[in-house]
């Protein structure tokens, strides 16, 4: 038994031309699996869709924390940059992804650390000195913190952060991003379509720190603030208990109709990634 189950279709003949290849980045120590609604919502509407499971950060490896000094902050849309040339240099799938005068269309989509990487993708750039104080000053975003202290191994700086932004990915959706890291001023020179979402009741990434910073520095960005939601509404609701450190994955606040919002998820953002990819 496995917690999420996709629909696929083995052996299935892809379409000859997508509207363009989307790339969907999970959290930490998440699963290529996570939001597999999402994924089939984009695929149905023509995109491409490109799942990919975090090396060094997924269920099965977390060793991308153990290295500190940033690495884990500069790894992770590396990662999903690396995706996008094996699969824009790949002869079965290159042909089939839309193209105009700019290029291929392609867009990203991620979630709590994924929401981080996708917006580092469009521009954004870490400054460690921001994690560090602000979980000495901030008390009420413990989750954060514990995985931040651990990442930044006290806010040594031992990586470059040039050159993380992919000028290919033209357009990008952060549900519940990882936003505290980020400078003021990486985030108000992102100039390409960008939405956000953020829960109201999350607890693991607190959004006046997270994804309020982004919106109050994006200022091109859209911003959705989800009544009700946890951090993990933005994830398909798993077929047995998963631990987190904000408690079991398929919780939801009460009232709150995941399956529901998820279907108005998928419609609202296959419609942001046609207008901003057409």
């Amino acid at each position: 038994m496995v917690p999420f189950t996709p629909t696929v279709a083995i052996n299935g003949k892809p379409d000859a031309l997508v509207k363009g290849l989307i790339v969907l980045s999970h959290g930490t120590a998440g699963a290529e699996l996570n939001h597999t609604v999402l994924a089939e919502a984009l695929a149905k509407n023509g995109y491409l869709v490109a799942a990919i499971k975090h090396p060094g950060d997924n269920w099965q490896d977390q060793s991308l924390f153990s290295v500190g000094g940033g690495y884990y902050f500069s790894e992770r849309p590396r990662q999903a940059s690396r995706v996008i040339d094996a699969i824009l240099s790949d002869p079965e799938w290159k042909p089939r992804i839309s193209v105009d005068a700019h290029g291929p269309r392609v867009g990203a989509v991620g979630h709590s650390a994924g929401g981080y990487t996708v917006l580092a993708l469009a521009g954004g750039v870490p400054d460690l000195t921001r994690i560090v104080g602000h979980c000495k000053t901030d008390s009420d975003d413990p989750i954060f913190c514990s995985m931040g202290r651990r990442v930044t191994n006290g806010g040594a700086e031992k990586v470059s952060f040039e050159g993380m932004r992919d000028s290919r990915v033209r357009a990008v959706a952060a549900l519940a991003p990882m936003g505290v890291v980020f400078s003021a001023q990486s985030l108000a020179a992102i100039s390409i379509p960008t939405t956000i979402y953020a829960g109201d009741k999350d607890t693991y990434l607190v959004p006046r720190y997270h994804a309020e910073w982004v919106r109050q520095n994006a200022v091109k960005a859209d911003y959705h603030a989800i009544q009700n939601a946890g951090h993990y509404a933005f994830m398909d609701t798993p077929s047995m208990p998963i631990p987190s450190p904000d408690g079991d994955v398929g919780a939801n606040p009460a009232g709150f109709d995941r399956g529901a919002f998820q279907k108005q998820l998928a419609t609202e953002l296959n419609q942001f990634f046609d207008r901003a990819l057409q």
